[in-house]
């Protein structure tokens, strides 16, 4: 560790964790226990500096998660700021890593929740979240002077707002009483009902409750003050995150619908993090289907894959801290260099665009440095209600709220014309017949698409003006379009089927009853019909008839 409360980042982490000796119980057995709690984490991490082994994991809760090598190297890095954001006292932030190759199957109940969880909700089964709560203050206690810990929440879930609040809660505490709170707070997670969207659950926290509303939280008891509602269990104040690029916010809403490589380069890993998820989340409700990493380091193990110049920079958005990386993403098309926000009079000061050629020393000014091009006008009607607000004195709540309405207006112009065009691809219901394959759906044509844009194009409702043919085509190459296309197919193609079910359903049924067949005959012979499995018969017939009775009866029979 270097003096002043820096570290050292030249030797590798080592994993302290006292249950490392308990390979040899029934983990299977053990990690059942723990189901509610894995539900909403895969476990809580303590991640502690070590004057002679560097960054190491202290404690891993429950006790039987078994993290990889790999993933624990990743979690001890990423869980510390870098020394250059020289951060004192209590640090927020979040990072996302990816899962090791060969961990557990998907879960079924992950399946469940995805199916009713809106875009920005759902989980993959590739990456985790780490949510972080670190604290560094002085000590006399320790040899070089100063206490050096993270508590993380380690989770699938994108709950950015409701587990930032949590370990404010919780954290605190934690520093207090160490493992015995951990272990306390562990087993009442553990009590919580799986997360359900839409649906209001209320979650036990120490001593108080943690109110989960339809994608709000409303905190109250004793552990905090009176109730206070959060935005949602995601969403982040959008206001803040961009006030110092506010008049570049129609650019980046096309750079991340289009999902191109993006750097964000902050002074601390909180504004990183916070940045990069505010990016991602202004094409809601379309998912971003890139990767995208909140906090980034010179130790992540994909270091090497994401700024080799050998090809061309991957569909990504990257959030860093280190000075180091102006060089090394001196070949990326788009880097966002941020510094603390400077005012200039009422109104936040506003970074420029600047050539991307400029991007060359580790004293380069905060700037966007880019040679994009916007396909669509700024709205500056916006910018001008917005800065007005400031000058108002606005609370950045109702700022925020403003934003977001704007973003989700624009990105629902931009994808009515796609879901019009996409839902005339769909065969008539007329056409699905009981003794014949479902009829196919009719492949994506982007000129069939193009030709309609003059007459229900995104004219109709928004009254931005530009290039809107040419970002479609852009869009048309991005992973954003593959993933929104790739899903909307398999909704259509289920619907085909159910139709399709639901017709050979009632034609047999009609068949089979003259011959006074049992309802279970019929149910299995409408199946059988259609050259089902006994597996498809389960569960297409609970699929189309959702009547698990009827589905139990076909199984025994």
């Amino acid at each position: 560790m270097e003096d002043g409360g820096r570290w050292s980042r030249g030797s590798d982490p080592v994993v302290m964790n006292p249950f490392d000796g308990s390979e040899d119980a029934d983990r299977g057995a053990c990690r059942s226990t723990w189901a509610r709690f894995s539900s909403w984490l895969e476990c809580v991490c303590v991640v502690t500096f070590d004057l002679e082994l560097g960054q190491a994991i202290e404690l891993v809760y429950p006790q039987d998660v078994k993290l990889t090598e790999k993933e624990k190297t990743s979690i001890c890095y990423l869980s510390f700021p870098d020394s250059y954001s020289g951060c004192l006292g209590d640090t927020q932030f979040s990072f996302r890593l990816r899962q090791s190759v060969g961990r557990r199957a998907w879960r079924l109940q992950e399946d469940v929740y995805n199916r009713d969880a809106p875009a920005t909700l759902q989980v993959t089964p590739s990456h985790f979240f780490g949510y972080v709560y670190f604290r560094q203050v002085k000590d006399v206690s320790v040899r070089r002077g100063y206490f050096q810990k993270s508590l993380v929440l380690v989770s699938r879930l994108p709950y950015y707002g409701m587990f930032h609040s949590l370990l404010q809660a919780v954290a605190p505490e934690f520093f207090e009483k160490l493992q015995p709170c951990l272990e306390a707070v562990c087993s009442e997670i553990d009590q919580w009902p799986s997360p359900i969207p839409g649906q209001t659950l209320h979650l036990p926290l120490m001593g108080g409750v943690l109110q989960v509303r339809g994608g709000a939280c409303i905190r109250g008891g004793n552990v905090l003050p009176a109730p206070t509602v959060l935005p949602s269990v995601h969403e982040l104040d959008l206001f803040k995150c961009f006030q110092p690029v506010l008049v570049h916010l129609q650019m980046f809403w096309e750079l991340v619908l289009l999902g191109e490589p993006l750097v964000v380069m902050a002074p601390s890993p909180t504004v990183s993090s916070e940045t990069v998820l505010a990016l991602i989340s202004i094409i809601s409700p379309l998912r971003f289907c890139c990767d995208f990493r909140p906090y980034f380091t010179v130790h992540d193990s994909e270091f090497r894959e994401f700024t080799t110049r050998t090809q061309a920079p991957p569909n990504v958005v990257l959030g860093v801290t280190n000075p180091f990386f102006i060089k090394t993403f001196q070949n990326w098309p788009h880097v966002v260099r941020l510094g603390e926000t400077k005012m200039a009079g009422d109104l936040p000061k506003q970074v420029k665009v600047k050539k991307p050629s400029k991007l060359k020393t580790l004293e380069t000014k905060p700037g966007v440095y880019t040679a994009f091009k916007t396909f669509l006008h700024k709205d500056k009607i916006l910018i001008k209600r917005l800065l007005r607000g400031i000058q108002r004195k606005r609370p950045s709540e109702v700022q925020s709220a403003i934003l977001r309405r704007h973003l989700l207006e624009l990105t629902q112009s931009f994808i009515i014309p796609l879901e019009r065009y996409m839902a005339s691809l769909m065969p008539l219901q007329r056409s699905v017949t009981p003794w014949k394959t479902p009829p196919q759906i009719r492949p994506f044509s982007q000129e069939d698409f193009m030709s309609t844009l003059d007459q229900t194009g995104p004219q109709l409702t928004s009254g931005l003006k530009g290039d809107w043919t040419g970002l479609y085509r852009k869009f048309f190459r991005s992973p954003n379009f593959d993933g929104w296309y790739r899903h909307r197919h398999k909704e259509m193609t289920q619907k085909l089927e159910s139709l399709h079910l639901e017709v050979l359903s009632d034609a047999v049924s009609h068949t089979l009853a003259a011959n006074q067949k049992t309802e279970t005959e019929i149910i299995y012979h409408t199946l059988a019909a259609n050259q089902k499995t006994e597996t498809e018969i389960i569960y297409h017939t609970l699929a189309a008839n959702q009547n698990y009775i009827k589905v139990t009866n076909v199984y025994k029979s």
